[in-house]
């Protein structure tokens, strides 16, 4: 978990962000934080600078929509602060260089109107990254999609031959992520990046390549502590190697974060850090684009069974009534079972209806049926030819038949 408040810090770290704070109040108020030196301007008395202060001068300079002054006592300051230190090992000196560094950047790299800037195709864009749902802490997702990088296509529809471009729409892609969050107490103030590797063979786009490490290097710079764990996906064992060379670029803290997970463990790795409900279905989990059957807040929730090896589980699913539809979403952590859907009504008289006859179960499962009976669905679940016991995930929802009406 990150520490966003002052109460979780040890004595030291508390002494460190004290010694920031005030070393930023003077710099703030002296006019001197961007600037290099002082200008001459009239003061007047402040209590929290113990003595006079210049009128007029920058004291509304803020960072991520959150002011910098501390006098100000802003609730998400000292969380803006505390990333800072954390970057420099609380060192309150390094740290407030590193400030104002980034705000010396932001003020060159024209940060102010970045948002406004139309970077490239929309649907382009949105295939090389996106944001979508939230970790089990409640961070925001960013989804990077390096496999359609390497799609020269995609790069020269979207970028053309200029790499600042590409550049520039990176960091407003970051900068989109940092509205999501909220700075201070109960707010959660990172993003967890989700890079998936997939057809990406290292890119081989050396341009691309080349962009990519100026990427890192302004993130590592200029936005610390805002990514709180950063997810691969579908690596190859090239890409360790690539990995072990590019780290050397990498704090230790920023190295510390990363997590990796072969082609066979994407949805298992996933499901460690994010709810099956927030894991896309291409993960092996249950989100889907504009789901209309289980968007909150009437989606069922998510139920969690576990069939031991060499065992078959059965989960029900009541039909109370005549006259539904009943919806269900499952998935199983690694897969390799069976799986077979079958409807039995209440009726001793009526006949069972094989909804889905038996199959190996390779991927998530979205179905749907009318029920003219009271009964229930039994979804079985075969995990006989293993002797690892799987993780299952279902919800289901119960809804009155809509009929159509004719003329």
């Amino acid at each position: 978990m990150e520490t966003e408040t002052p109460e979780e810090l040890r004595l030291s770290e508390k002494r460190a962000l004290q010694e920031l704070k005030t070393r930023l109040e003077e710099a703030i108020l002296s006019d001197c934080l961007i600037s290099p030196s002082p200008r001459r301007r009239t003061h007047v008395m402040n209590p929290w600078f113990g003595g006079l202060c210049p009128v007029n001068c920058t004291a509304d300079i803020s960072l991520w929509g959150v002011p910098l002054l501390p006098s100000k006592r802003h609730e998400g300051t000292d969380a803006v602060l505390l990333k800072f230190l954390k970057a420099r090992e609380f060192k309150a000196c390094e740290a407030l260089e590193m400030l104002r560094r980034t705000l010396r950047w932001r003020r060159d790299f024209g940060i102010d109107g970045i948002l406004d800037e139309a970077m490239g195709p929309t649907e382009e864009l949105e295939r090389l990254a996106y944001m979508d749902g939230v970790d089990r802490e409640g961070h925001p997702l960013c989804y990077n999609m390096y496999g359609v990088m390497r799609d020269r296509c995609v790069l020269m529809s979207a970028f053309g031959t200029e790499w600042e471009r590409f550049l520039r729409w990176r960091v407003q892609f970051m900068e989109m992520g940092i509205r999501k969050l909220r700075f201070g107490r109960g707010g959660v103030g990172s993003v967890v990046q989700i890079i998936d590797l997939k057809n990406s063979a290292l890119l081989g786009v050396s341009e691309l390549e080349a962009a990519t490490k100026k990427v890192l290097a302004i993130l590592q710079d200029n936005y610390p502590e805002l990514v709180t764990r950063s997810i691969f996906i579908n690596v190859s064992f090239r890409y360790y190697v690539y990995h072990a060379l590019l780290s050397r670029l990498l704090s230790q803290r920023t190295r510390s974060k990363f997590v990796f997970a072969r082609p066979s463990k994407v949805q298992e790795t996933l499901l460690k850090f994010i709810a099956p409900e927030n894991v896309p279905v291409r993960y092996g989990g249950l989100r889907r684009k504009d789901d209309d059957e289980f968007s909150e807040p009437e989606g069922g929730s998510v139920s969690k069974v576990t069939v031991r090896g060499m065992a078959v589980e059965t989960i029900e699913i009541p039909i109370v009534k005549a006259g539904v539809t009943a919806v269900w979403d499952l998935i199983v952590v690694g897969w390799d079972v069976n799986y077979k859907e079958e409807f039995t009504p209440d009726d001793e008289c009526s006949y069972s209806i094989l909804i889905q006859e038996e199959k190996k179960l390779e991927e998530s499962v979205r179905n749907s049926f009318h029920f003219n009976e009271p009964g229930k669905i039994n979804l079985t679940i075969d995990n006989r030819s293993s002797l690892k016991k799987k993780t299952i995930f279902y919800r289901y929802k119960i809804r009155k038949t809509k009929i159509p009406h004719f003329l």
